[in-house]
């Protein structure tokens, strides 16, 4: 067994070399969801199916054009027969699948602070701390052992931020920073919200941290709040983003500028399914109506009565959908 150590500001790797490779694989510990019924939901089947519904599919959304910093590629144009076209768009709506995969909604890690032992004998053996790094094949970021011996002599598990430094040094994803890239500082985060640069800020944040990460919650938590202030959500349907926005107003039992919305633009259904969803994570607070095709003014209105927060603005829009919709169908019969 070799051992290879880099000292660079009193902290110092050891890296135990039985592979120069690690798989790729990531998985997201599940400990900590069981403490959190709530957010276990997310993963739900029904709660899934929802959050899908409501993002939508509008594929030139999906396919616009992206800001990578790189040199456009050429488009190619082909002639094809009907059949063709057929099939191009059918493998478009797989690909587009494939795009709107959901960040998963975990809630955030637990601190690491476990002491593995203390040997007095190298207490003020050096002034740095040396970090042990396994790197046997088939490890990912989450189960490889990380620790670290301090000055003092304690041996202890890597912290996170600890686990993140070494994972970017040795396993470097790509795109991810070593260190925190400024955007997310809350004074320039401020300025790119005032921008409405939220699908930029949602697409850094899930490459440069974890779900778990309590910064990625914090940054997420912050750009969902903004949206639902300012009722941006078209910006966000048919992208991977907006399902977890959707869950997080309904786990804070605030949905009712998306019902706004929806009424406003005529999707009653897309208010149905919020509902539904509100009413699978807040069963205390479940609906005493049942929904019935074709009655979803009726369904809307009886969630308005009794768990809306904001009842005035939403019973005004709901008499203006109502009107509307008895206007429509006289006009019909005429």
């Amino acid at each position: 067994m070799r051992f290879l150590i880099s000292k660079r500001n009193h902290f110092s790797s050891v890296i135990l070399l039985k592979s120069f490779r690690s798989s790729g694989t990531r998985c997201y510990c599940n400990e900590s969801v069981k403490d959190e019924p709530k957010a276990s939901l997310f993963f739900q089947e029904r709660v899934q199916e929802l959050l899908n519904q409501l993002t939508g599919r509008d594929l030139e959304k999906i396919y616009h054009k992206r800001r990578y910093g790189k040199k456009p590629q050429v488009p190619e144009y082909r002639f094809m027969s009907s059949e063709e076209l057929n099939e191009a768009i059918e493998n478009a709506k797989i690909r587009a699948e494939i795009k709107l995969q959901m960040p998963p909604v975990i809630p955030a890690r637990k601190e690491i602070d476990h002491v593995l032992a203390t040997d007095d004998k190298l207490k003020g053996y050096t002034e740095s701390k040396f970090v042990f790094t396994d790197t046997t094949y088939g490890k990912n970021d989450r189960n490889r052992v990380i620790v670290v011996r301090e000055p003092d002599g304690t041996l202890r598990k890597a912290n996170w931020e600890e686990r993140n430094r070494m994972n970017e040094i040795f396993f470097p994803v790509p795109g991810r920073k070593l260190t925190v890239p400024k955007m997310f500082n809350p004074e320039f985060l401020k300025d790119l919200l005032a921008r409405k640069e939220y699908i930029f800020i949602l697409d850094r944040a899930c490459l440069q941290f974890e779900p778990d990460d309590p910064e990625y919650i914090r940054v997420t938590k912050t750009v969902y709040s903004h949206i639902n202030e300012e009722s941006d959500f078209n910006i966000l349907r048919s992208t991977r983003h907006f399902g977890p926005l959707v869950f997080y107003l309904a786990l804070n039992r605030n949905i009712d500028n998306l019902l706004l919305e929806n009424l406003e633009t005529d999707r009653l259904v897309d208010a149905v399914w919020a509902i539904e969803l509100f009413n699978i994570i807040n069963p205390d607070m479940k609906c005493s109506s049942i929904y019935e095709k074709g009655k979803e003014l009726d369904f809307i209105k009886v969630f308005i009565d009794q768990n809306a927060i904001n009842k005035g603005k939403l019973e005004l829009v709901y008499n203006k959908c109502k009107d509307m919709l008895k206007s429509n169908k006289v006009e019909a019969v005429n």
